[in-house]
């Protein structure tokens, strides 16, 4: 089985390359219990291998088997938790092999293949959908931001400190007001950026691929302003924070601090830093 290019990142880690190794077996393993017909995957593939699929009528899905990282974990219980309300619908879980079987977006068009306006358009009439009550199981935002808040420190100095060390501290005065001033607690998903909601038939957008948390909704617009996909420009990253938030009805400044953190905190890896990220976070605090 070729690998897609996007999970070569996996190759660098002893549990990655472990985690390679099993997917062939666990494909096979799951086409035989769903009894499916497979397809190569799709190239665009980055946490996880996906491959379109057929149910044994026709039906078409596609069969994902998971990178075990903490990100994913809940994965399958909010497609469960959504049941097809703006989100695809997950057909059936094998939580030992971290496989889900989902339902295709046909055609499949990213978001970002809008014009921006349009895009935005989308994105108002669909995150309050999603922004649904919830509970356990699913993280608490607030205990995230505690990770972020142990963990960048500790890698900004071991990864030569990377940034100017304003950035470091004005996103832990953030996290120190943000977290117990929150409104709301609903389901957010921290990766839904425009190229994870795709043209589909059932709806005309569906969500893909969520990374839940449970916060207040400040902070479920954060992935479509600070993503990159509508526009790279500070005026573009300026005009979907303003437009979210006015027709939204959010927070406007807590809009921006969480996008400074969570923007922060996803530009550090473990052995690498993102520069555009970091970029990123820069312009949003010149937006004050």
């Amino acid at each position: 089985m070729e690998i897609p290019e996007g999970l070569r990142w996996t190759e660098r880690y002893p549990a990655g390359r472990a985690w390679l190794a099993t997917l062939p077996d666990r494909l096979a393993d799951c086409a035989a219990r769903w009894e499916l017909r497979v397809g190569p995957p799709f190239a665009y593939a980055f946490a996880s291998l996906a491959v379109p699929a057929e149910l044994p009528d026709g039906t078409p899905a596609v069969l994902k088997l998971q990178y075990p990282d903490d990100d994913s974990v809940h994965e399958a219980t909010a497609l469960a938790h959504w049941a097809g309300r703006g989100a695809i619908r997950l057909l059936a879980h094998d939580a030992e092999r971290r496989a889900l079987l989902v339902e295709r977006c046909v055609p499949g068009t990213p978001l970002h293949a809008l014009p921006p306006e349009a895009a935005l358009d989308v994105a108002v009439g669909l995150l309050p959908r999603v922004w649904v009550p919830a509970g356990p199981p699913f993280t608490p935002l607030a205990e995230e931001a505690a990770g972020w808040a142990e963990r960048l420190p500790a890698k900004w100095e071991r990864l030569n400190r990377p940034f100017e060390r304003r950035l470091l501290d004005v996103a832990l005065g953030l996290l120190a007001d943000l977290v117990p001033s929150q409104g709301e607690q609903v389901l957010v998903n921290q990766d839904l950026h425009a190229g994870n909601v795709l043209a589909a038939g059932r709806e005309p957008w569906l969500v893909i691929d969520p990374k839940p948390l449970v916060g207040e909704r400040e902070f479920g617009a954060v992935p479509l302003v600070r993503g990159p996909e509508l526009g790279r420009s500070p005026g573009a990253l300026r005009h979907r924070l303003d437009r979210l938030t006015a027709e939204l009805d959010l927070d406007r400044e807590r809009v921006r601090g969480w996008a400074v953190v969570h923007t922060l905190a996803w530009s550090i890896g473990e052995d690498e830093v993102f520069p555009h990220q970091v970029e990123t976070v820069r312009r949003l605090l010149d937006m004050a």
